[in-house]
């Protein structure tokens, strides 16, 4: 393998993660695992080591793209009529939104099939960040700062962020003694599994899912009447699904599938693909109002027919058939249409306008041989209760169910909710070309698709492409709890020129100013291999960085 290699994550000691364990001859694989770990520790506002952890990578010397799911199902307690009944439409905060830790054997999977190093070598600096601590950084500060209210609800969840009462405050050290113990474990598992490195790994997911971490979530969910066991833990595993492979501007972008939000990242490209480059531009910029009425139909559709794809009522694929995408484009128009069919919901009264979801961190991730990796890991802490002597705020990514009878979404026994979070790659000619994600919630396919549009349109470079101002439409119900929608709402970042403005609100768009350079745009990471090198790019809209091997 060549020393050659990017690396882009969403916090600096993650980047150094990934970085150390490149330098030390570990391929992309053991690379990303190693920063989405650390991401767990340094981000716990925002990702769970206990979270979910989609993922998506290219194996050079196979050619293939694999991905895995990441996400864990409701426990096989769940029970839709009675959650409806005791909490109405929507999965309450709290424990009982919690359904199967997925990341660490998303983590374990990775390595196990694609990686050549042991937990052990991988899990250093997420470790030493639990145990030692790390500086409190502003992004960090301030939203637990905005939820000190929700965080102070769950005594286990305030005594790990709200020490003496308060949040922690930018440049003090936050310590995460009971993480450390958690993820020690696992490695202590491993050691006395022996030298066989398979073995190893094997007994550091064993330590998680059957072993003394399992017992001690599992007593805390007993004790607070949660709904996860000790048979839906060991019972649990990832998922292998096909990837869906889109062909844009000569690129091929690999998305993930119906489990999580990927088939509409999906769709928007064919729709962007299939109107030619003609639609999506205009006058030398991008053309937004085409961009924001696409993105509209995706979520359309995305309400109406995605989710789980063992649940699904069409076959995934129907949303990226050319003759479907053909009459999806024929919906839009010159003007905004403030909630596109299929998605026209209307509950009866307005709804407070919320300006986004800020969970979730990403790593990007290629090396010198053309290895591919690309993950987004998730999950908050502010919503759940912490597991004592675990510091883990176990999966609480039932909040994207649903607790209606008969809703597309609704929780079930082993039922995935649909993620947000989807990583991409992409290929140019075969080779290996970009890794590519970002936290964001509702934000991310609509950062991703920008930045590329950006890219290959408009042929700025990769820095430029991440830092251009950005629009989000809110026309859609949204992903989380309480799920709310707002027709014909866009929101921009008031950095965007004045025609573009000045353009979607003659279309007829509710347009709203962002802060520039805001973290509710996004936080893209992106990694890229071309002929002129290796390029790495963090945005700057959030605590992100980037590195190269001669940085």
């Amino acid at each position: 393998m060549t020393k050659d290699w990017a690396v882009a994550t969403g916090h600096p000691l993650a980047t150094s993660a990934a970085k150390r364990i490149l330098s030390a001859g570990g391929n992309a694989v053991d690379a990303g695992v190693a920063a989405g770990l650390t991401l767990g520790v340094v981000q716990p506002d925002l990702v769970s080591v206990a979270g979910v952890a989609p993922i998506i990578m290219f194996d050079s010397q196979t050619g293939m793209v694999t991905s895995y799911d990441g996400v864990g199902g409701w426990p096989e307690a769940a029970d839709v009529d009675r959650m409806h009944r005791d909490h109405g439409d929507h999965v309450p905060e709290g424990i009982l939104r919690t359904v199967i830790p997925a990341a660490p054997a998303s983590w374990i999977r990775a390595l196990s099939c694609k990686g050549t190093m042991r937990f052990a070598d991988i899990a250093e600096e997420a470790i030493a960040a639990a145990q030692d601590g790390f500086v409190v950084y502003p992004l960090f500060a301030d939203f637990v700062a905005s939820r000190k209210e929700k965080y102070a609800r769950f005594a286990s969840t305030a005594a790990i962020f709200l020490p003496d009462g308060k949040p922690p405050l930018f440049g003090q050290r936050f310590l995460q003694t009971d993480l450390a113990w958690t993820l020690e474990q696992m490695v202590a598992a491993e050691a006395a599994a022996g030298p066989d490195r398979l073995a190893g790994l094997a007994a550091a997911r064993a330590a998680f899912y059957t072993g003394p971490i399992a017992e001690r979530i599992v007593a805390f969910h007993a004790e607070r009447g949660g709904l996860l066991t000790a048979a839906d833990l060991a019972g649990y595993q990832v998922r292998e699904e096909p990837t869906l492979p889109i062909r844009f501007r000569g690129a091929e972008i690999h998305c993930c599938g119906a489990w999580c939000q990927g088939v509409s990242m999906a769709q928007a490209l064919a729709m962007i693909e299939q109107a030619g480059p003609e639609a999506a531009n205009r006058d030398g910029t991008l053309n937004l109002h085409f961009v924001i009425e696409v993105l509209k139909c995706v979520f359309a559709d995305r309400e109406a027919y995605v989710t789980d794809p063992d649940h699904m009522p069409v076959p995934q694929q129907h949303l990226i058939e050319p003759d479907f995408i053909a009459s999806r484009l024929a919906d839009i128009g010159t003007m905004s249409d403030p909630m596109p069919a299929p998605g026209r919901i209307n509950s009866g009264q307005p709804e407070v306008f919320r300006i986004g979801c800020a969970d979730t961190s990403h790593v990007s991730v290629i090396d010198g041989a053309g290895n591919i990796f690309s993950a987004t890991p998730s999950d908050p802490s502010y919503d759940t209760e912490v597991v004592p002597g675990t510091g883990l705020s176990v999966s609480s990514r039932g909040s994207q169910s649903r607790s209606i009878p008969g809703h597309l979404n609704a929780l079930a026994p082993g039922k995935r909710p649909r993620l947000t979070p989807n990583p991409i790659l992409a290929l140019r000619d075969g080779k290996p070309w970009m890794a590519m994600g970002t936290p964001g919630g509702d934000v991310q396919i609509q950062a991703m698709v920008q930045v590329l549009l950006h890219i290959l349109d408009q042929g700025k470079t990769v820095k430029d492409a991440v830092r251009a101002p950005r629009v989000a439409t809110y026309s859609f119900p949204g992903s989380f709890s309480p799920h709310d929608m707002h027709p014909n709402k866009v929101m921009y970042e008031s950095d965007l020129p004045s025609d573009q403005v000045a353009d979607l609100a003659a279309r007829g768009h509710d347009l709203s100013p962002w802060p520039a350079n805001t973290w509710m745009a996004g936080g893209v990471c992106l990694a890229m291999r071309d002929a002129t090198g290796m390029t790495a790019v963090a945005d700057t809209r959030r605590a992100g960085t980037a590195a190269t091997a001669g940085d």
